[in-house]
């Protein structure tokens, strides 16, 4: 197989926005995608891929916020058509499940989006090929 070859392989998409959904590598699948909340590790400690180089950043919040409240404003409207609660009682609940479910679901989905960005060869990905994936350690 040559070096072109490689280069040009698809990457399935799929698979790596789900590898990335799970925290793990989006090129091999072992767990090391984060080394802290929503830390990027630089690279996968078993296949050695740079990660340093994705470039997630407003994706995740605004996709984040998106969900949120597509979770959050029905089941509002089903409490208030149901019980009609008073309004303190509204902004407590829905502020605390707001704030749960967004600290639940950003790592997931920039995970999603970094594995994404991998699929598709965005940013630090565009050059990845067999020589570029291992990082050397020169020292």
């Amino acid at each position: 197989m040559t070096i072109d070859h490689i280069l040009r392989e698809e990457r399935s998409r799929r698979t790596a926005m789900w590898r990335g959904l799970r925290g793990q590598c989006p090129q091999c699948g072992t767990k090391t995608l984060f080394r802290k909340y929503l830390k990027i590790s630089d690279t996968c400690n078993a296949c050695g891929l740079a990660l340093s180089g994705h470039q997630a950043d407003d994706a995740p919040p605004y996709f984040t916020i998106f969900i949120v409240g597509h979770v959050i404003v029905p089941v509002a409207l089903i409490v208030e058509r149901s019980y009609t609660p008073p309004l303190y009682v509204h902004a407590i609940m829905f502020c605390l499940l707001a704030i749960i479910v967004s600290l639940i679901s950003l790592p997931l989905v920039k995970g999603a989006v970094v594995g994404l960005q991998w699929a598709l060869r965005m940013h630090g990905f565009a050059s990845d090929g067999p020589e570029n994936e291992k990082v050397e350690d020169n020292e």
